[in-house]
């Protein structure tokens, strides 16, 4: 059967999960071809390329886009797709989390295994996704802008992201875990300014905000477990508690049961700034970006993902 939204881009990056996406490419293309689904692929070679093959290919009228790889290429990818606003009316987002592993999926339950979650791009399933956008400053202050279609953070989350990146590949998706641990004990925490909306949630010592769409980050972390990224907002997670209390709430954090904590604020809104005592490291999906103040806005259903 041929896919109803046409032939689909698949865009790979075949080093992610050290060389693992490329050596299972070829069984997702066997998969592929059994049911009958015409696609061409796309191998990036650097950041950026997966940004602009899917920029070229629904500029070329092409509206099914698939991302093979983790939570990089899933990024790179929505980024190609919004630009500024959607290229092409209907735009369908397909994900076969190979590699290292996909936090993404999780939050609909897709499968983690590349072969399987191919059969998943046959049939018209699809349900409409939100994407949030965070405008933040870079290093020398200019004002700058990313898509993100699952969780970004500003603060401690930051800042454990840009360490783990330093951290040899081999550890593979345990350098967040070994990242948190040899950044928590250096990490101060600062005074922020939150708002949602109009209104002011909190101002006062925290030590990380987190934004979320989806649910899953940091290799099965369950962080935002009351998000749901088709309800035209986003999650925000203040945590304005002791550091110790890392030691209490990470653990419950794999299984989503840290949520309600006194020492963890939360609320939902359609737009939220956020302003700090000195700059705090901004991530998004595992990339790091710049520095508060930030701002973080959800875009309401601008794709289709395929379930």
């Amino acid at each position: 059967m041929s896919s109803p939204f046409g032939p689909m881009v698949l865009i790979v990056n075949p080093v992610s999960g050290r060389g693992k996406v490329g050596r299972e490419l070829p069984e997702v293309e066997r998969a592929l071809s059994s049911l009958d689904l015409r696609y061409r692929v796309v191998r990036t070679s650097g950041p950026g390329d997966a940004t602009r093959a899917a920029r070229d290919a629904l500029e070329g009228g092409e509206r099914f886009v698939v991302a093979m790889g983790g939570d990089g290429t899933v990024h790179e990818v929505v980024n190609g797709m919004l630009p500024d606003q959607p290229l092409a009316d209907g735009a369908v987002l397909g994900v076969i989390a190979a590699g290292s592993g996909c936090d993404f999926v999780r939050t609909f339950g897709l499968p983690g295994d590349a072969v399987r979650a191919a059969g998943h791009l046959a049939g018209e399933n699809t349900m409409p996704l939100d994407v949030g956008k965070v405008t933040y400053a870079d290093d020398d202050g200019a004002r700058l802008s990313r898509y993100f279609p699952n969780i970004a953070e500003a603060g401690l989350g930051g800042s454990v992201v840009a360490r783990a990146e330093r951290l040899p590949r081999f550890f593979g998706r345990s350098r967040y875990f070994f990242g948190f641990w040899l950044t928590l004990p250096r990490f101060k925490r600062v005074r922020m300014n939150v708002r949602a909306g109009a209104r002011k949630t909190f101002e006062g010592e925290a030590h990380n905000l987190v934004v979320a769409n989806c649910q899953y980050y940091g290799g099965g972390m369950k962080i935002s477990p009351r998000s749901w990224p088709s309800d035209m907002a986003l999650d925000a997670l203040v945590f304005n508690g002791p550091k110790s209390d890392s030691f209490t709430i990470l653990p419950k954090v794999y299984r989503g049961d840290h949520l309600p904590h006194r020492n963890i604020i939360e609320f939902k809104s359609r737009r939220i700034e956020v302003e700090s005592e000195w700059p705090l490291r901004i991530e998004a999906d595992g990339e790091v970006l710049g520095w508060t103040p930030a701002t973080f806005e959800v875009v309401p259903h601008p794709l289709r993902l395929k379930l």
